[in-house]
């Protein structure tokens, strides 16, 4: 078979086709991806993909226009305010601002100044779009309400409104739902022919079991994320899906009913989300994403373990759609030695 191009690769797994390798795609945290520049003598991220072989995706979005405003009061759109913690060897921005913490009406709520998807620059999104090549696939439009709804109110405050204040959670996520479908409708018409995938997610899971339960994720969350697919399907827009942790009781929903056609990542160290399983159940409907662990294997164990692993999970995926990856961002702690390796080894196996 010819050789392929990253978008080739992409689409022949969300079609059902043939590939002429397993895709592959990185995760990593800022700090890894800048200490691979160096460590690989990269210019660019383009540099750093193509060097080794990922199939990385491009992204179309619209810029906000009111950003300036919102910089000089130390908040993004939403008006939650940001600190950048140290862990470390990194570090992440947590939420420390919650604007929505101390409502407790939802006349409150619906008074609150929500963005508006009026206020992004769609002109320039359109003439972006024209311009983008065909070389990697095309991902639009993302819609992840419960993790924004925490930064809006407090974690521990979000997951009691789903039980205690369950008017006060319609609301809130209902204001949210109304802002990234329209924002997502106008992107996909921004770039109406250059869009391949969509990214919809909610981490329904930790580390041993869901957060929440699936009674509780049908009545708030479900109907919107199928609303929120259905509109990418009518655009002619693939479904990608992202949940962490031990989510297996939620699967059949996000196939069944949200249609999902990729699930992101795979973290097969949870209970129920052993690979073997997975393929066994949903091989036949659904492809994967993600899958070689960053938790243990990546981070702490030797060259020889990363090879051995990809090399398993590969075993465990062949026959069914795989796109090889971390299960999540690469950590700092990871060395560079066995992030090359993953990819090295992935590519020495050849085509799927």
């Amino acid at each position: 078979m010819a050789e392929m191009t990253p978008r080739e690769r992409w689409l022949g797994i969300f079609n059902r086709g043939a590939v002429d390798r397993v895709p592959t795609d990185y995760w990593g945290t800022p700090e890894v991806t800048a200490r691979l520049l160096g460590d690989l003598g990269c210019g660019s991220h383009e540099e750093l993909w193509r060097k080794l072989r990922i199939d990385k995706q491009q992204h179309l979005g619209a810029r906000y226009l009111k950003q300036a405003e919102y910089d000089r009061r130390g908040t993004d759109m939403w008006g939650i305010r940001y600190e950048t913690v140290d862990y470390g060897t990194g570090q992440y921005r947590e939420a420390v601002g919650h604007p929505l913490a101390g409502m407790e009406r939802v006349e409150e709520i619906e008074a609150y100044a929500w963005p508006r998807a009026e206020d992004f620059d769609w002109a320039g999104a359109s003439e972006r779009a024209a311009a983008i090549d065909d070389y990697r696939v095309r991902q639009a439009g993302t819609y992840e309400p419960f993790l924004l709804y925490c930064s809006l109110r407090g974690m521990e405050q979000a997951y009691e409104d789903l039980l205690l204040n369950p008017e006060i959670a319609e609301a809130i996520l209902r204001q949210i739902f109304d802002f990234y479908y329209e924002y997502n409708r106008r992107l996909f018409e921004a770039g109406r022919g250059k869009v391949d995938l969509t990214y919809v997610a909610e981490d329904l899971a930790g580390q041993m079991g869901p957060l929440f339960g699936v009674e509780t994720y049908r009545k708030f969350l479900l109907p919107r994320q199928k609303r929120m697919a259905d509109l990418a399907r009518s655009f002619g827009i693939h479904v990608y899906y992202h949940t962490d942790g031990a989510a297996r009781v939620f699967l059949r929903d996000l196939i069944d009913v949200v249609g999902i056609e990729i699930l992101n990542p795979l973290q097969w160290r949870c209970p129920g989300m052993e690979l073997q399983g997975l393929v066994r159940d949903f091989g036949e409907r659904i492809a994967f994403h993600g899958g070689i662990d960053n938790q243990q294997t990546l981070p702490f164990g030797s060259v020889e373990d990363v090879v051995k692993e990809v090399k398993e999970v590969a075993a465990i995926m062949n026959g069914v759609r795989w796109i090889c990856s971390p299960c999540h961002n690469i950590q700092p702690v990871t060395p560079t030695a066995n992030i090359v390796a993953m990819y090295e080894t992935i590519h020495e196996i050849g085509a799927a």
